[in-house]
């Protein structure tokens, strides 16, 4: 129950900064003729996040992501589940479920990579930009996590019924 409250906690945090983000992209918007997610200013402006005062949470979010990665399939590799990637891909009876339980595992990591994105974005850039803190964030955390989670799934050896 405590967990869950966190998550709404975030969600909502999340929502808020995205809100208050919407009318300054909106205007840059019009200015540009176009969205700062499709413009050369988002490619040049990668480089400065990785300098900036948000350059630790590049290496920390992939870290937590991929230690989550690794536990749940640990967990899938001992419940003789596939690995996670083939399971997504290819075996549509258990996508949902795969969806599911990855979202559970990473759903707060996703929602502070999207929060963090945008409050460092108006550190670095005097400006939020809500289509590229949705862009970045979630990629810094599911990238690690799904490739995590299958190399884990299938470097674990599976839990084998003892023979009488």
């Amino acid at each position: 129950m405590r967990g869950r409250r966190v998550t709404v906690v975030l969600a909502v945090l999340t929502l808020l900064v995205l809100a208050v983000s919407v009318p300054q992209s909106l205007r840059d918007a019009l200015d540009r003729g176009q969205l700062y997610l499709f413009s050369r200013e988002f490619l040049s402006d990668i480089p400065k996040r990785l300098v900036g005062p948000g350059r630790f949470r590049f290496l920390l979010q992939p870290l937590i992501a991929t230690v989550l990665g690794i536990r749940a399939g640990r967990v899938d590799a001992r419940a003789g589940q596939p690995a996670y990637l083939w399971g997504l891909l290819f075996e549509p009876s258990l996508r949902r479920e795969l969806l599911r339980s990855g979202l559970r595992s990473v759903a707060n990591l996703i929602l502070m990579g999207i929060l963090l994105d945008s409050v460092f974005q108006w550190l670095i850039l005097g400006a939020s930009y809500p289509g590229a803190a949705v862009v970045v964030g979630p990629t810094l955390i599911a990238t690690p996590y799904t490739v995590a989670r299958a190399l884990a799934n299938r470097l674990t050896p599976a839990v084998r019924p003892a023979t009488e």
